[in-house]
């Protein structure tokens, strides 16, 4: 469980976003697809229907070669990505799911099977065998959902397992059921969105315009009913996990309302759509695919950004730390690493003792092993931006350190080192900046905003805000020295005198 670093410039995390949303948009793809071939069939014999078969003998190459092609490489790049980036998580959901996986793969190899059966089975087998292909196919791909579902929802809502370890109680753990109808129907939506790139092509109106409007008959219902699972969804998320998206976290804030806006604007161009199907151009396929793209991108970042600081939740930190000891992490637990430290735990570091130096590079070490899974210095999600933005020298990043986990607009695991490796890395992180500058001694909304805003609001009804306006300016002044007396997180910040008469006076008139 002690694994060494991938360090990619521009940030591994966004990485791993690109591949999975890819990933994640074709395989949800490829289980409504499946079941709109087989209907679509079903409906072209029914009505005696050549064109739209022959239509639908072109569709399913273009299904099976997004699909079972470009889905199946987006699916070994997934593995590949998490494999380097999130190794310890990774190997946590193989052991703890291995038979799940067996099974999957399994329904996997009979997807492909029946997949390439029914392309190359059009005019070869009767209309009965092929149907049957059809609906194997649809049946073991949802299957496949059903399975890496379980798997999925588990990251953030481990429920019982975190108590007893059984496979059951973590694969039907309590968003199992939620996400599952909301996939699925999201699934349902992909097929007839994905149907326009071919239908649009169509040069026969009349064969545009069924085949559209049967396309767009699977878009918005299954919109509407994704709107009344997503709601069901987000009533099993525990509600301390949920603030995050509602303003404690900016970014789950942010693609939460992206996923809101951008899901009513599919739904409106699906409903607008349908009542010009027959001159519906393939730029209009463009952008309704883009538009559920982006509906999609910000549901699986909203999934992602609540679960912080986990990346499964309260049982492994997002920097592939164990929030408990558990036999078998290699000492790669908080409570061992802020007693041992880092540098004689870790085996993938160049330093095993600290001296004056040295400090900036093992800060760099402690900063690779325990923060580049998230951030990059100047890139994605760069610290050097924050770092100026707040105006924090050395000393006051030691001691923001302290209680990094506390932070509440950027939820963080707590800092797992002892203190000696605690100021290396504030030196580090201080020089990567030279335009840290004394902060104006009489701006008490800027003094707020760089020592105490990354945790508290500035509202008047924020709490921190009315303790310190209920105080006397003698007793105010004596806590703002002594911070760590209210609570040991928080840090022991090194004020001026003036400084915190103009920091009270500014609390003191909110």
């Amino acid at each position: 469980m002690n694994y060494p670093v991938w360090e990619v410039a521009f940030g591994s995390g966004l990485v791993m976003a690109v591949v999975s949303v890819v990933h994640v948009f074709v395989s949800h793809f490829a289980v409504g697809g499946g079941l709109f071939l087989v209907l679509t069939e079903h409906k072209a014999y029914r009505e005696n229907d050549a064109r739209l078969l022959e239509w639908l003998k072109k569709h399913t190459r273009f299904f099976v070669l997004v699909t079972v092609v470009f889905g199946a490489v987006t699916g070994v790049g997934i593995w590949f990505t998490i494999g380097l980036i999130q190794p310890t998580a990774t190997s946590n959901l193989i052991h703890i799911f291995v038979w799940g996986w067996a099974i999957e793969w399994v329904f996997f190899f009979l997807e492909i099977t029946a997949a390439l059966l029914y392309l190359y089975g059009w005019q070869k087998v009767e209309r009965k065998l092929h149907l049957i292909y059809g609906w194997i196919y649809f049946v073991t791909a949802f299957m496949s959902m059903v399975v890496i579902n379980g798997m999925v929802s588990f990251m953030l809502t481990p429920g019982d397992w975190l108590q007893t370890h059984n496979f059951w109680d973590g694969f039907f753990n309590p968003t199992y059921w939620p996400s599952l109808f909301t996939r699925f129907l999201f699934s349902l939506a992909l097929a007839g969105i994905y149907a326009l790139f071919t239908a649009t092509l169509q040069k026969d109106k009349v064969l545009r315009a069924k085949i559209v409007k049967w396309s767009l008959g699977w878009v918005i219902p299954a919109f509407i009913l994704v709107a009344l699972s997503a709601w069901w969804y987000r009533g099993a998320i525990p509600e301390d996990v949920w603030l995050y998206a509602r303003g404690v976290m900016p970014t789950a804030t942010f693609y939460l309302k992206l996923m809101i806006i951008f899901a009513v604007l599919t739904f409106v161009l699906a409903a607008l759509a349908y009542l010009k199907a027959a001159r519906l151009p393939f730029a209009f396929a463009v952008v309704i695919t883009l538009t559920a793209f982006v509906t999609m991108w910000s549901f699986e970042f909203v999934r992602e950004a609540i679960r912080k600081p986990y990346v499964i939740y309260d049982y492994v930190y997002g920097n592939s730390l164990y929030v408990r000891p558990i036999p078998g992490d290699d000492g790669f637990n908080t409570e061992n690493l802020q007693e041992k430290g880092m540098l004689q735990t870790a085996k993938w570091v160049q330093q095993r003792e600290i001296n004056e130096q040295n400090m900036e590079q093992v800060g760099k070490e402690i900063f690779r092993l325990q923060c580049m899974s998230c951030h990059t210095t100047e890139a994605y999600r760069g610290v050097k931006q924050y770092i100026e933005t707040y105006q924090w020298d050395e000393t006051v990043i030691a001691e923001m350190l302290r209680g990094i986990e506390l932070m509440g607009r950027g939820m963080m695991p707590p800092f797992a080192g002892n203190d000696q490796e605690r100021l290396a890395l504030a030196r580090y992180l201080a020089n990567l900046t030279t335009q840290v500058k004394p902060l104006s001694l009489r701006d008490g909304q800027k003094l707020y905003a760089s020592y105490c805003g990354v945790c508290h609001r500035s509202a008047a009804d924020e709490p921190a805000v009315e303790f310190f306006k209920e105080l006397e300016k003698e007793e105010a002044m004596e806590i703002l020295d002594n911070l760590p007396d209210l609570m040991e997180q928080m840090p022991a910040l090194k004020l001026s005198p003036q400084q915190k008469q103009t920091l009270y006076e500014w609390l003191k008139n909110r």
